[in-house]
């Protein structure tokens, strides 16, 4: 199966917090499944980490893309087809991230591994 990690998927997945499902812990974990990421959740770390609202463990260039690498999880190239469904997808999200997150995964057939329900309104499938 090829995964796209949502972002507080990584982060949960990567500080083992409980409350990362243990379906999508064993799905992360499965070495038979791909591991991705798309470039916007190291954004937006960044960006929440910048404004105080997220806390890292050590500063962000000691993590990324070692943690990364070491969890065997992909960076995916950022392309204009990933952005392109941008100019059509209904708002049903509000956070930008979280809508090219969302396009990134119908584009590339992959599924997303995230909590969030208002995914499930672009039609990627999920896994929770």
């Amino acid at each position: 199966m090829r995964l796209l990690l949502d972002t507080h998927s990584l982060l949960w997945f990567q500080s083992d917090d409980p409350k990362l499902s243990a379906t999508a812990k064993s799905a992360i974990e499965d070495p038979a499944n791909e591991r991705w990421l798309s470039p916007i959740s190291l954004l937006e770390i960044a960006l929440k980490n910048r404004l105080g609202k997220l806390p890292l463990p050590s500063p962000f260039g000691t993590l990324y893309p070692s943690s990364l690498l070491a969890d065997d999880i992909h960076l995916l190239p950022l392309e204009a087809q990933h952005i392109e469904p941008l100019t059509t997808l209904p708002l049903h999200h509000r956070d930008p991230f979280d809508r090219l997150i969302a396009a990134t995964a119908l584009v590339e057939g992959l599924r997303l591994v995230s909590s969030d329900p208002l995914f499930d309104a672009y039609g990627p499938k999920r896994l929770w």
